[in-house]
């Protein structure tokens, strides 16, 4: 099946690196016009807008801060004219034992609920208008097996804020369908990208493999298809659904 998506726009946020990196490179294989998003690592950033070409532009924005993410958005459309799918993708997972003074676990929590769950939100608001006006569009939203099967006690504040990345997507579908806005989500499970590594270096290999039915490391590249697919318009009732991407080690 081949995939045309020219002359369409797509804001990718965390799209320097990892899972974000291999789906920027499969919409611009499909023609589309893409808005890396990066935090900091510009070089990366520009570097893959060059390789990737079809006139992508990398964009900066730290999503930790409400009023950042509006303006990428609105840097986004003001460069592009228009965006016509949003992956959310970026996303923290941060370390956070249970016996750390209060302050310390607290500010851990609201940094990874701003970047992962707040971020994705006002993004979505501003999409979801936007598409209202200009025809309709796509949202995917990459989540994690953690929403549903839960995570290691350090990291609870990643699966409540992927969590709640399903119940957002969830509701846009139900309630914007008919303004053209159709929202899905991706929940990948243990994905091999330097952000997993913090967990390898923690846990060990084996921990993250134990529960994989293939045996083997999901890559960026086995998550990148199905959200070009889902973007494509061929699955638009499929809106509000998951698609699990996890090797089996969580099967609903």
């Amino acid at each position: 099946m081949r995939i045309d998506l020219t002359g369409k726009c797509v804001l990718v946020t965390g799209g320097s690196r990892g899972i974000g990196t291999a789906i920027v490179r499969a919409f611009a294989g499909a023609g589309a016009r893409v808005a890396v998003h990066y935090g900091r690592e510009v070089e990366r950033a520009e570097g893959l807008a060059r390789e990737v070409g079809g006139a992508a532009e990398a964009f900066q924005a730290d999503l930790a801060a409400p009023e950042a993410c509006a303006r990428l958005w609105d840097a986004v459309t003001a460069r592009f004219g228009r965006v016509d799918v949003l992956v959310n993708n970026a996303g923290i997972a941060v370390s956070s034992p249970l016996d750390a003074p209060l302050e310390q676990w607290v500010e851990d929590w609201d940094r990874t609920m701003a970047v992962n769950l707040t971020a994705t939100a006002i993004l979505c608001r501003a999409a979801v208008s936007h598409f209202q006006v200009n025809g309709g569009g796509r949202i995917v939203n990459i989540a994690s097996r953690a929403a549903f099967r839960g995570d290691q006690p350090d990291y609870l504040a990643y699966a409540a804020s992927k969590a709640g990345q399903v119940a957002l997507t969830r509701s846009i579908a139900r309630a914007f369908g008919r303004d053209g806005v159709v929202a899905f989500v991706v929940a990948p499970g243990f994905t091999r990208t330097e952000m997993a590594q913090d967990f390898i270096d923690q846990y060990g290999p084996e921990i993250a493999l134990r529960d994989n039915a293939l045996g083997r490391f999901t890559e960026p590249e086995d998550i990148a298809p199905t959200v070009l697919f889902l973007a494509s318009g061929a699955a638009d009732h499929a809106t509000g659904a998951t698609v699990d991407l996890n090797a089996a080690s969580y099967v609903r």
